[in-house]
């Protein structure tokens, strides 16, 4: 699966030796869930194939797979234009995610793999370095640690899974980052790998399910903020309780 690290926004340029259209779906992609390019926007075929010196076909191909992917709505006659936060796939995404990374957590501190605890501990510092002065860079950081327990626990292409579920959920979060508590999601970081390393299943468990819940209280104040950029919430669905 290809990644970007896509840190400055001056630095999103194409690889000439990969092939164009599926690195416009990715450079495309993070724009959107970084708000750069922010809910219903209009995006022009003409003008991003100029900004990065393609032809208009794998500009149109990008945005066909962005549609697909929930990120995009392709109106006849009217233009392309970046959807809406889907304010109940951001609650289902999240239950999904909690319920897979409640499991790898529950491995992990059930047989914790030589080296683990270290890493994340390294990892941690890192976070701690970085705080709430550098939002891509905390949540690139988030990332890593997440995405470093499925790995540890076996189940690398889980997380390419979830990274596709938790879309929504990624938007909110770079919507607002003021809204997060760092501090606060670092602690809890902390309280999981200090289960891993006591070997406490149940405790680990019970850390990762409190850290994914955070969302839950950030989200209406998001949405309050920002209303023109969500769709929803449904009344008819509520997020379930662990």
């Amino acid at each position: 699966m290809m990644t970007l690290v896509l840190d400055d926004l001056s630095k999103w340029k194409l690889d000439p030796l990969v092939a164009v259209s599926p690195q416009l779906r990715l450079i495309l992609r993070s724009r959107i869930i970084r708000n750069d390019l922010k809910p219903a926007s209009r995006l022009s075929e003409p003008e991003l194939a100029r900004e990065y010196h393609v032809s208009r076909q794998p500009v149109r191909e990008a945005f066909i797979t962005l549609m697909n992917e929930g990120l995009l709505e392709i109106r006849p006659q009217r233009g392309t234009f970046v959807k809406l936060i889907d304010y109940d796939a951001v609650l289902n995404g999240r239950f999904v995610r909690e319920a897979v990374e409640a499991d790898i957590v529950k491995r992990l501190a059930d047989a914790p793999p030589e080296g683990l605890v270290k890493d994340l501990r390294i990892q941690l510092d890192a976070q701690k370095a970085v705080g709430a002065r550098d939002p891509a860079k905390f949540i690139e950081l988030d990332e890593k640690f997440h995405h470093t327990l499925a790995d540890a626990a076996g189940v690398g292409k889980a997380w390419s899974i979830l990274d596709a579920i938790k879309t929504q959920m990624d938007r909110v979060r770079f919507l607002t980052f003021e809204e997060f508590p760092v501090a606060k999601l670092i602690d809890q970081h902390s309280a999981i790998v200090d289960a891993i390393q006591q070997q406490d299943v149940a405790g680990a468990e019970a850390a990762m399910r409190t850290h994914l819940m955070e969302i839950l209280s950030s989200l209406p104040k998001v949405q309050a903020l920002y209303p023109a950029y969500f769709d929803g919430p449904a009344q008819t669905i509520s997020d379930p309780k662990p």
